[in-house]
């Protein structure tokens, strides 16, 4: 790893990241480095496959279930954070192991990101109340008017983005194209990282979701999923919109049966999955795909 401050491994969802950084952590004395957009939140421990409690004693693992549901993690928090356990990592001597399924997390630690503030929350409270009373074509018409370049680019019912775009707009009175151009550094800039992503035969890793689901609905996740649920939480906060997290949801409600929602949450996951490939090619190509049964070979390599 010579010339190499951390290494970065991503790829879709059980793809098998987690159990490679903690294998390379525990040849090299490094520190494992959560990038995944899910597994920051406490409340989802086991709906998102998060390393269990002996695999965390194994070597030092950095923001794991650090942020509470009710929280809204934003990419700019997550590097803050992330800066901060590079920070300790490097103190130390350590590798840092960034590793997850998150490409915007893994863009902004390696491109920089935005310098949107942050939005106070009695303006988000107020886009929110706007988005249920009065519908999301409503906002993105409003946003159209205000923003058209990021109305644009969004589609007319995607509540979320929607609801964000207007935020910052209100907030700050630029457009979020505004704030992109006025970015942050990255905190590893070329040169400074190996990259790899997981990247198994197809079939072979949807196979190995739908049975992580089953795994999961026995270790408790219905459990997890009635907790969040009786917080009474917004539904647009990311924690909520977790795979699995919905349809578990809808069937405490009533709505369908548990084989129902078990098959919602595989089918989303998959769909999630198929995302994660085409992400990662178009938008980071720096990152070697390797098969999972390569990568231990691949990081030897430049590791020596």
């Amino acid at each position: 790893m010579a010339g190499k401050r951390a290494v970065l491994i991503a790829g879709p969802t059980a793809s098998g990241k987690s159990a490679l950084a903690l294998e390379l952590a525990q040849a090299t004395g490094g520190i494992v480095i959560n990038a995944d957009s899910m597994q920051v939140y406490r409340d989802l421990h086991v709906i998102t496959a998060r390393p269990s409690a002996a695999e965390e004693a194994r070597v030092p693992h950095r923001l794991y279930g650090h942020v509470d549901a009710a929280v809204n993690c934003s990419a700019g928090r997550w590097v803050t954070d992330a800066a901060a356990a590079f920070s300790e990592a490097r103190a130390q001597s350590r590798l840092p192991i960034f590793t997850g399924g998150s490409g915007l997390y893994f863009k902004a630690l390696t491109r920089g990101l935005s310098a949107v503030p942050p939005v106070p929350a009695a303006i988000r409270q107020g886009i929110r109340a706007r988005l249920e009373r009065d519908g999301v074509e409503a906002l993105h018409a409003e946003l159209s008017e205000r923003d058209p370049d990021s109305a644009g680019r969004l589609k007319p019912r995607d509540r979320s983005r929607i609801a964000r775009a207007l935020e910052v707009i209100e907030a700050t009175g630029r457009s979020l194209n505004d704030w992109h151009r006025d970015g942050l550094p990255p905190l590893l800039p070329p040169g400074q990282f190996s990259a790899v992503f997981l990247a198994p035969e197809r079939d072979a890793l949807y196979a190995r979701i739908d049975a992580r689901f089953d795994a999961m609905l026995a270790a408790g996740a219905l459990d997890e999923v009635a907790r969040l649920g009786a917080r009474q939480l917004d539904p647009l906060l990311p924690a909520m919109k977790a795979h699995g997290v919905p349809a578990l949801l809808a069937h405490l409600r009533g709505e369908i049966t548990l084989a129902q929602a078990a098959q919602i949450a595989r089918a989303d996951t998959r769909h999630y999955a198929k995302r994660q490939f085409t992400w990662f090619r178009h938008q980071l190509p720096e990152f070697e795909w390797v098969e999972p049964e390569q990568a231990r070979e691949w990081l030897a390599r430049r590791l020596d």
